[in-house]
């Protein structure tokens, strides 16, 4: 399956709230299309998980087969799988951009990432999906543009605890591993890992 285009609206009204998708809230109440409303019927554990998987997904911006690897490198390391595949999730290059708040969705962050404006340690990365470490130091190439523009910085994002922002340079530092309880999306991730073990 390809990355999404469409409408994004759709999908907070089928999903809930997806930061890393959309900051936009939608005035209807019901899921979209003609089956939309809720008529009583009981919901499947297939289409919990799904729903699960499909927040991952879209929320973080990744294909199909990204999130299927991603949770095959999750499933290597000690630990839990799901918590794992959060983490490894959480330190993508467009996802910390994100979460310091210099750009206001995951996918405006994956645009600076591939038009070059972004520098890790110093080297530009063109690399969404680039992983990033604990120490990894994470700069603008033209610092000076984004201060002319009043809206660099998005205000809606609360640095987390394992992210530092310095603002007078505009410069970010990945201090340690993500901590699960400082995500923005509420998600239950053995759902996901349950949905892909009949794959895996």
């Amino acid at each position: 399956m390809s990355r999404y285009k469409g409408p994004r609206l759709r999908i907070i009204r089928r999903l809930g709230k997806l930061p890393g998708l959309t900051n936009k809230v939608s005035n209807k109440v019901n899921p979209p299309g003609q089956h939309g409303i809720s008529t009583g019927k009981k919901v499947s554990q297939f289409c919990i998980k799904l729903k699960e998987k499909q927040k991952l997904r879209f929320h973080y911006g990744i294909n199909e087969r990204q999130l299927l690897n991603y949770l095959k490198k999750a499933r290597k390391k000690k630990g839990s799988s799901g918590l794992e595949l959060l983490v490894l999730l959480e330190m993508r290059l467009d996802n910390i951009i994100f979460r310091l708040g210099l750009s206001s969705t995951i996918l405006a962050a994956r645009q600076l990432v591939t038009h070059g404006h972004i520098l890790v340690d110093k080297n530009i990365i063109n690399i969404p999906s680039f992983s990033c470490k604990p120490s990894s130091i994470i700069s603008l190439k033209n610092s000076q543009f984004f201060k002319k523009n009043e809206n660099f910085l998005s205000i809606n994002n609360t640095i987390p605890s394992h992210l530092s922002l310095n603002l007078d340079k505009l410069e970010g530092k990945v201090v340690n591993f993500v901590n699960v309880k400082s995500l923005l999306l509420i998600i239950n991730e053995l759902l996901v890992v349950e949905y892909y073990s009949r794959k895996l």
